[in-house]
């Protein structure tokens, strides 16, 4: 059953969002390309839109139960994966270049989710996308996000098969977030 909801728009930056129960933030080490979304951490979830900085618009969805499968609204296949509840507050950090930015609207109260005590801290995240314009770029395409979560034991996640292209793109940016950062200091000497 429905507990919570809450419905508003998101200004992405250039790397989709962050999702979770955690609001220590760090650049994904993965991302789940072919994918719409993919672990970050335990607790949190990283997401990859369509739209390139541009609006967003999200739905949020705290049930108590898992909700029925949604049937309308032109949504992709639904994906899922589990989060553990670190914090019981949900929090949402867009990823831009190189930062990570809180995105939840000042104006929007937080949502809470208890986990049951038979799921061990854990909840289920299933997300359903949409976007008018299908085709990555900059500016509205339309794009609309569900996401449900519900407490629920850990289960492994429930993504769409993904190509060869994709599994060579986590690949590159998997060796770029292991790559060391170059230090670019220069140092005087008065002399």
């Amino acid at each position: 059953m429905l507990v919570r909801s809450s419905s508003f728009t998101v200004d992405l930056g250039e790397n989709g969002y962050l999702i979770g129960f955690t609001d220590d933030y760090g650049y994904p080490s993965e991302m789940p390309f072919g994918w719409r979304c993919g672990p970050a951490t335990d607790a949190n979830a990283v997401v990859l839109t369509t739209t390139d900085t541009g609006p967003l618009q999200v739905s949020i969805q705290v049930h108590d139960t898992p909700p029925a499968p949604e049937t309308g609204g032109g949504w992709e296949p639904a994906e899922e994966i589990s989060l553990q509840t670190d914090l019981p507050t949900l929090f949402l950090a867009t990823l831009e270049q190189g930062d990570i930015l809180d995105a939840w609207p000042d104006d929007e109260p937080p949502l809470q989710i208890s986990a049951s005590s038979d799921s061990s801290g854990w909840v289920r995240m299933r997300l359903y996308c949409h976007a008018d314009d299908p085709e990555p770029g900059i500016g509205d395409h339309g794009e609309c996000h569900l996401i449900q979560l519900w407490p629920a034991p850990q289960t492994p996640p429930m993504h769409p098969d993904i190509s060869e292209a994709d599994r060579q793109a986590r690949a590159e940016y998997a060796a770029d977030m292991a790559a060391p950062v170059e230090d670019y200091t220069t140092m005087h000497f008065d002399g």
